[in-house]
Order: C-alpha cells, then sequence, then structure tokens
C-alpha cells in the first residue's frame, strides 16, 4: 500500500511571495543562494563591528570591576595593618559568644578564606592540648579551649586549618594571619 504524503512546497521568499522551490533548476538554486549570501555579507560584517564594539566595552567594564576589587583589596588589608579587624587569636581571646559564620575571615593578604575542613557544612577551629584534639563550633567553645591553655592546632602541627571558598584546597596558617571582620548583610 503506497501511501503518498502531499508536502507543501510552496514555501515563502524574503519578499513574501510563494514559489515553488521544486520547479527551480540547480544552476537557478546556486544562482539565489550566491545571490543571498552576498546580501548577507554587509550585513555579518557590520554585526561583526557591533560585537567587535561590544567585546571593547564588556572589556573596559571588566577593567573596572578588577580595579575596584584590587582598591577594595588594598583598603581591606590597610585596615587590617591598622587594626581595625581582629586576628583570630585576639577575636577567640575577647568572645565568650557567637558564631564563627558571623565573620567573613581573610588572610594578611586580603584573600576570603573559611576555618575548618572544605566541604563542611560549618566552619571550626582544631584547637589540642598537646595529646588531644577538639573542635571548636562556635566562639564561646573556641574560647572556653584558649583560656584552658590550649594552642590551635593539632599535636606537631600548630596553626588554624583554613581553605579556600569553593575549593578543595586547604592549608595550616599562623592564627595570627586571619583576620575577622563582621559578615555583611
Amino acid at each position: 500500500m503506497d501511501v503518498k504524503v502531499e508536502r507543501d512546497r510552496h514555501l515563502p521568499t524574503i519578499s513574501g511571495m510563494p514559489e515553488d522551490l521544486v520547479q527551480l533548476d540547480l544552476d537557478e538554486l546556486g544562482r539565489r543562494i550566491e545571490e543571498l549570501r552576498a546580501r548577507m555579507r554587509p550585513l555579518e560584517q557590520e554585526l561583526a563591528g557591533l560585537r567587535a564594539e561590544r567585546d571593547v566595552l564588556l572589556t573596559e567594564l571588566r577593567r573596572r570591576e578588577r580595579l575596584e576589587q584590587v582598591k577594595a583589596r588594598a583598603d581591606l588589608k590597610s585596615a587590617m595593618k591598622e587594626g581595625a579587624f581582629p586576628n583570630l587569636v585576639d577575636l577567640v581571646a575577647a568572645s565568650d559568644s557567637g558564631v564563627l559564620d558571623d565573620y567573613t575571615y581573610n588572610l594578611r593578604t586580603g584573600g576570603v578564606v573559611r576555618l575548618g575542613f572544605p566541604g563542611a557544612r560549618a566552619q571550626t577551629i582544631g584547637f589540642s592540648d598537646g595529646r588531644q584534639v577538639a573542635q571548636a563550633k562556635d566562639l564561646a567553645e573556641a574560647q572556653r579551649y584558649y583560656s584552658a591553655g590550649w594552642d590551635f592546632g593539632a599535636p606537631g602541627r600548630p596553626g588554624v586549618r583554613i581553605h579556600f571558598p569553593g575549593t578543595r584546597l586547604e592549608r595550616l596558617v599562623d592564627p595570627a594571619d586571619v583576620f575577622a571582620r563582621p559578615r555583611e548583610g
């Protein structure tokens, strides 16, 4: 059983008039394709020019954003040098309550870090008395360990464990090199 599917071969042209394209020979189709390509060429060149202009403006925007970030980081570093923000040792020694997530932590270089292990839901500070290890989950607990004479870190591994947000990169740093500033918003 032969079923013939009737297709509408009358497609609209650019000018809007339907035309039976099946009736056109290959030379005529090729000529029309070349004619369309020739008409498109100036538009493609204009579009390429507009894209280049857009890219120059976007580059300038990124340059200004980077300058703003560099300035903000320089301002943060100078505020840390002036003592506007406590380092982690001073924060723990002076706090008897509070949550570690109430603060944004920065290295001396200005980079933002989180305390504890990468991938952990909550920030923690590790303490050791030389043979035991404990993780403080808030500032009150950290202050109790610190007041009891426990050191930051683990036996033989002094320091505070930090990681960079969004990465698995972690390291131990001197707690005096980590500064706390109140979280914005």
